[in-house]
């Protein structure tokens, strides 16, 4: 299946200068990240990370070594509670900001902190008339539709490549957006690139519609 037809070498010089690199995820209500802080001095930050934890020992006997971060849940009101820290609101920052203003603050304690923060639930669905339908967990943070299409397998022979339909969550309300990928435009959507929970629906063609309808 051909995408994408109209790239050539000219259009591809006219779409760089509209094209703009991935814009950062942002971290929204019910996130889940992994922050953890490190330094030459590990006991200087020890204060500054919540304990690892082994969940196979939850209520048992038994050693296991499979050890765990634990995450920070971003609540209702955007805020996550750090140690030491304390309450801090996240809501609308970036990983890499929100790694600027720990590492800002830390370095006031600590000399020369490392702070890595990731989304821990970094997840997108892909429905329709694709190979494997389902939920996806993204480890990288830069996902984009075509990655959403190659995680399920790729679309099938019946799926609408002009009409697929990206819905997203943004501060409470719903956005929609439908993509051609056939049309080299599409990398200057700015859904070309996924968000965290979006969801991907490829619309089947009319001759699956009809036979749908039949069955």
């Amino acid at each position: 299946m051909a995408y994408v037809r109209e790239i050539t070498a000219a259009s591809a010089d006219t779409l760089n200068q509209t094209f703009h690199a991935q814009r950062e995820a942002h971290i929204i209500c019910g996130d889940a990240l992994t922050i953890t802080v490190n330094a030459l001095d590990l006991e200087a930050v020890e204060t500054f990370n919540m304990p690892i934890y082994n969940p196979g020992q939850v209520g048992t006997d038994r050693v296991y070594s499979s050890y765990q971060l634990q995450y920070y849940l971003v609540d209702k009101d955007g805020c996550i509670m750090f140690p030491t820290l304390g309450k801090i609101h996240v809501e609308g920052m970036t990983v890499s900001q929100l790694r600027d203003t720990l590492t800002a603050e830390i370095s006031k304690s600590v000399v020369d902190p490392i702070v890595n923060v990731h989304f821990a639930n970094f997840q997108i669905t892909v429905l329709g008339e694709v190979t494997r339908p389902g939920r996806y967990n993204v480890t990288s943070e830069r996902v984009t539709i075509f990655d959403a299409l190659g995680l399920a397998g790729d679309m099938t022979p019946y799926g609408r490549r002009d009409n697929i339909l990206v819905s997203r969550e943004v501060n409470g309300k719903m956005q929609f957006e439908r993509l051609n990928i056939n049309n080299a435009g599409i990398y200057s959507s700015p859904f070309f690139y996924l968000q965290q929970n979006d969801v991907v629906y490829v619309e089947p063609n009319g001759v699956r519609a009809v036979n749908s309808q039949n069955s």
